[in-house]
């Protein structure tokens, strides 16, 4: 009975502290960057710390995510009956909320600290820049909410949960949305900040980054929504399990695994394609419909990879 204690407060101050850490850590790397970017070029000062402050409220995204996370687990602590087997779900919130959020938190500094710099060099392009880091900073971000509400379904099911294979398949639920979308975000931070610094060196090629921003983005990110469904499928399609059927929640577990860590290689390798192409555009922007091709025919090869990942996961779902 300890340990199940000791698993579901030591999440709550995960939780907390964990996403704490990320958001904290991240916000100083803003801050640095903004007055740098000031002293660089102090006529542009309201429109660096106006960039620094908003991308400092959208980090905080992660912050309020994992309150609300230690509120729901502070209130709904199970009774000493159903203790262990709701505790050991702690797992999957641990891996959706504490690990993913850090890892969010952390790499969203890097398109604010590129965004900064940016209007330090090009201050008239002041407005768009920030729109375009708004706009990448909130695609980063997503996850991590999407992750909160399966994670509110998920831990309502394990306060009824009453066997190890039911904990398995909850567990589960949550090792595919956490692991599965950490690959993808450090891609898609990667590309972002990648992308502004891009802005700054040619502000003429703006249209043309940006419009194949929002294409990458969606590709790289395509991953976290292969994670996504396999956590949705474990969840809501797959029946609750009871004693007699622990392979089964084995096996359910073994394909978050595997979606999960498939997504690492095909996210930030999607994201470093499309980071390279975009400085291509900004130097060599007549260039820019070869360019943004074999991105695109790149980006599309590397992403097979997250294809063979899910179609594991999910063959392990219905083997059994």
């Amino acid at each position: 009975m300890f340990i199940a204690y000791f698993l579901h407060y030591f999440t709550i101050a995960l939780a907390l502290g964990l996403n704490s850490l990320g958001v904290g850590i991240a916000e100083g790397l803003v801050g640095i960057a903004a007055i740098d970017a000031i002293n660089k070029q102090p006529h542009a000062m309201d429109a660096i710390r106006r960039t620094a402050l908003i991308g400092m409220a959208l980090i905080e995204t992660t912050a309020i995510i994992s309150v609300l996370t230690v509120i729901m687990l502070v209130l709904q602590t199970p009774d000493s009956d159903g203790m262990w087997y709701t505790s050991l779900t702690s797992i999957g919130i641990i891996a959706a909320i504490c690990i993913s959020g850090f890892v969010i938190s952390l790499i969203s500094a890097a398109p604010i600290q590129s965004a900064c710099n940016t209007i330090a060099r090009q201050p008239f392009m002041a407005q768009k820049i920030l729109t375009f880091m708004i706009m990448t900073l909130a695609i980063i971000q997503t996850p991590i909410i999407i992750n909160f509400v399966l994670m509110v379904i998920m831990y309502n099911n394990a306060l009824q949960s009453t066997c190890l294979a039911e904990s398995l398949r909850l567990i589960s639920t949550g090792i595919s949305v956490g692991f599965g979308c950490i690959g993808p975000v450090i891609g898609m931070s990667i590309f972002a900040k990648t992308a502004c610094k891009s802005i700054g060196i040619n502000p003429r090629a703006y249209n043309k980054i940006f419009a194949f921003t929002l294409i990458s983005q969606a590709i790289i990110e395509t991953p976290v929504i292969f994670a996504i469904l396999v956590s949705v499928v474990q969840l809501f399609v797959i029946p609750t399990l009871t004693d007699s059927e622990l392979l089964r929640g084995v096996a359910l577990l073994a394909g978050s695994i595997a979606i999960g860590i498939g997504t690492f290689g095909t996210g930030i390798s999607s994201g470093k394609t499309a980071a390279a192409a975009c400085t291509q555009l900004a130097e060599n922007p007549k260039q820019s419909s070869q360019v943004s091709r074999t991105s695109l025919i790149a980006q599309g090869l590397i992403e097979t990879t997250a294809i063979y990942s899910i179609l594991l996961a999910l063959i392990l779902t219905f083997l059994f």
